[in-house]
């Protein structure tokens, strides 16, 4: 399970803060429909290719994307298991604020019903 991870709260903040860039998160939704090198990567992106290699580092860095090179031509994928973690982090968070909500609304009716 998830909470069993060793460092958990210190890949959480390399997850979020790869995600925090648009870039980054483009790059993402392309590999979700697959392995792609980087050139193809690059196309949509009016930059360099050595700015747009320290994108792709920080997304191998958290572990969102792995990397393989054949040649000349490194391939990236996605790597989901720590986009999983996030999301399972996210759900828990939901979930807590969720049965708060419910609670607030329970207590409120339960005044508003004490005043009618």
């Amino acid at each position: 399970m998830v909470r069993h991870m060793p460092n958990h709260s210190e890949h959480l903040t390399e997850v979020f803060s790869a995600l925090a860039d648009p870039t980054r998160r483009a790059v993402l939704a392309r590999l979700s429909e697959g392995p792609c090198p980087t050139t193809t990567l690059l196309r949509p992106f009016k930059m360099a290719l050595p700015s747009f290699a320290q994108h792709l580092d920080v997304l191998e860095r958290s572990g969102l994307v792995r990397s393989r090179k054949a040649g000349r031509v490194r391939t990236y994928e996605l790597a989901p298991q720590r986009l999983e973690a996030a999301e399972h982090w996210l759900s828990t968070r939901r979930r807590e604020w969720q049965t708060r909500l419910n609670q607030l609304d329970s207590y409120l009716d339960t005044l508003k019903k004490e005043r009618s």
